[in-house]
């Protein structure tokens, strides 16, 4: 049993109009209100890890507990993969157990994406052992690996742990991993370093069990990058780093971010978190996100939902009177972003004279191989560092200038490139149906051949252009922020056979003016038409946009008959 007794403090509470009924623990509903929240109550989530060590591996993949397999097995970042071969058209149809195959998907927690060489060895070696040479870097700055078999499992954990790493609470109703700056502690010109402040955390809370059995998964962000590279505005908590007046370097606090079939922007908190009360103030905001979060409708239990409703007053005086130790002073806003792109690709000057070098995997997907020879690379040209971003890359640090020219050399034998073209840089794919069971469409193979031939056939585009493309609704690729969100849906061909292809999302943007994409039931077209409904697009834009108009503010107010049906590129408009 893990709920907790009623929050006797609730009923002082200012709040304008609570929603009744919603599972809420402080409200007094502790009795679960669907099979999700009867799983948890059953048992905790982090209970299962015995299981997976020592019992599983001898019963094989069909001894394993239903409850176990596909609801506390995320607590430690297991997930049965997709049986291949079933359809995007079946994804819905199926029952789960229709759609599992007998293996998972690892993911493995890093926390601020941190990573030494001899831990990405490790990656490596795991990847090209046991999981078929396949690795995905993500955009949450974690490692999956795929391909697993739950007889693997225990010497899998057990490597990762003798090298300092975690699988614990990676997935499930946990709080995720929390993102920091990969260049965070030599950047030149961060605000503050935030590398303390995550280890703090990640110490005292990760494995708490008073935090696992959330209402939903609970995202967080910690930096003081002038980049604002951790996307505050679309996690559950976010602290950017800022400057007081009066008391120095610290963090701006915002909340209730977050995508998925609900996008919704963060907001700003207004208050002012001093580094030595990041822990508390994270502490504070998450338990009011277990006690008053939404736990009957899991379409509703993230954290946006209960701060849209009750507004950021509510919001901020609950967090003071019920979970601090004392209130929080106001804060000023942070500034705009150094860099609208956020991906720390590319030759950077570190404040010790090194250089940071980022570099570009294709949509994410690497494999254990080149992940070993990254490792090798940090080692001979660096101090053994490596970094995971936000946007799916990966940066070595403490590179000397003299060696630049040679590592950028030996990536590139890689088809890992320092200098990519603006389509190699920025687009993003989910994991898709190749090992997802919750998507309809093909996304790192899509992501692949729409790079190529956008480089092929738009040679001189050089402006900074987003293209996020997601196997389902879910926006793990976070398809509503991107200048070009693509969204895996079944469409109608020009013979009217419902084929794959996407729902197509414009002009989304995190940065100085944060919006989400616009979106017109027209703009739908199928993966045999992507690449040139891609092209005709961005021509249109060339051709059509105002003088200093980027492509999200273009889309913005564009005609809609030129976002549907570009007349430039050929046949790949939209139907």
């Amino acid at each position: 049993m893990t709920s907790p007794a009623p929050n006797p403090r609730a009923a002082r509470s200012n709040a304008p109009s609570r929603p009744k009924g919603q599972g809420q623990w402080a409200l007094g509903y502790t009795e679960p209100l669907n099979a999700n929240e009867r799983m948890k109550k059953d048992q905790n989530g982090l209970d299962v890890r015995d299981r997976i060590l020592n019992l599983y591996p001898q019963t094989g993949f069909d001894g394993i507990d239903p409850q176990d397999l596909r609801g506390r097995f995320r607590w430690w970042g297991l997930y049965t993969q997709r049986r291949p071969g079933i359809s995007g058209g079946r994804t819905a149809v199926l029952e789960p157990e229709e759609l599992d195959d007998r293996y998972f998907m690892q993911r493995i927690r890093l926390d601020g994406g941190r990573l030494t060489s001899d831990q990405l060895r490790v990656i490596g070696d795991i990847s090209t052992r046991y999981g078929r040479d396949v690795a995905d870097v993500t955009d949450r700055q974690n490692i999956q690996l795929h391909w697993i078999r739950i007889e693997d499992v225990p010497a899998i954990w057990g490597a990762l742990e003798a090298a300092g790493m975690t699988v614990e609470e990676s997935c499930g109703d946990t709080p995720r991993v929390i993102l920091g700056c990969p260049l965070a502690g030599v950047d030149e010109d961060e605000v503050i370093d935030a590398t303390g402040v995550i280890d703090e955390v990640v110490g005292r809370f990760v494995g708490d069990r008073s935090l696992s059995n959330l209402p939903r998964k609970f995202k967080s962000a910690m930096s003081g990058c002038a980049d604002q590279c951790t996307l505050h505005e679309i996690n559950d908590i976010a602290f950017v780093g800022v400057v007081h007046p009066e008391l120095g370097a610290g963090y701006d606090l915002w909340v209730g971010g977050g995508l998925s079939t609900n996008p919704k922007l963060g907001v700003r908190l207004g208050a002012f978190v001093t580094p030595d009360r990041v822990a508390e103030v994270w502490h504070g905001v998450i338990q009011l996100f277990r006690d008053y979060g939404y736990r009957r409708m899991r379409t509703r239990a993230r954290l946006k939902f209960l701060v849209a409703d009750m507004g950021v007053e509510w919001v901020r005086s609950t967090l003071e009177k019920e979970y601090l130790a004392s209130p929080l002073p106001d804060g000023p806003p942070p500034p705009p972003p150094r860099n609208e792109g956020r991906d720390h690709i590319g030759i950077h000057r570190q404040r010790d004279g090194r250089f940071a070098v980022g570099f570009a995997p294709r949509a994410g997907r690497v494999s254990g191989t080149i992940l070993t020879a990254v490792a090798d690379l940090a080692d001979r040209f660096g101090q053994g560092r490596i970094r995971a971003t936000t946007m799916q890359k990966l940066v070595i640090l403490d590179v000397p200038e003299s060696d630049l020219d040679a590592l950028e050399a030996e990536l590139a034998e890689l088809d890992l490139v320092v200098k990519p073209s603006v389509f190699r840089r920025s687009t993003m794919a989910c994991t898709g149906i190749e090992f997802c069971k919750l998507a309809i469409v093909e996304t790192k193979g899509n992501a692949r051949d729409l790079i190529l031939e956008l480089e092929r056939r738009l040679p001189d585009f050089d402006e900074p252009i987003g293209i996020n493309i997601n196997g389902c609704p879910n926006a793990c690729a976070r398809f509503q922020v991107a200048d070009i969100g693509l969204k895996g849906s079944l469409v109608p061909d020009d013979n009217g056979e419902m084929v794959e292809g996407f729902q197509v999302h414009l002009g989304g943007h995190l940065g100085t003016r944060s919006r989400l994409g616009r979106k017109s039931r027209g703009l739908k077209v199928t993966a045999d038409g992507l690449v040139d409904y891609v092209v005709g697009l961005l021509e249109t834009y060339q051709a059509n946009r105002a003088e200093g108009d980027t492509f999200a503010d273009w889309a913005e107010h564009a005609d809609e008959a030129l976002l549907t049906a570009p007349s430039h590129g050929g046949s790949g408009g939209a139907t």
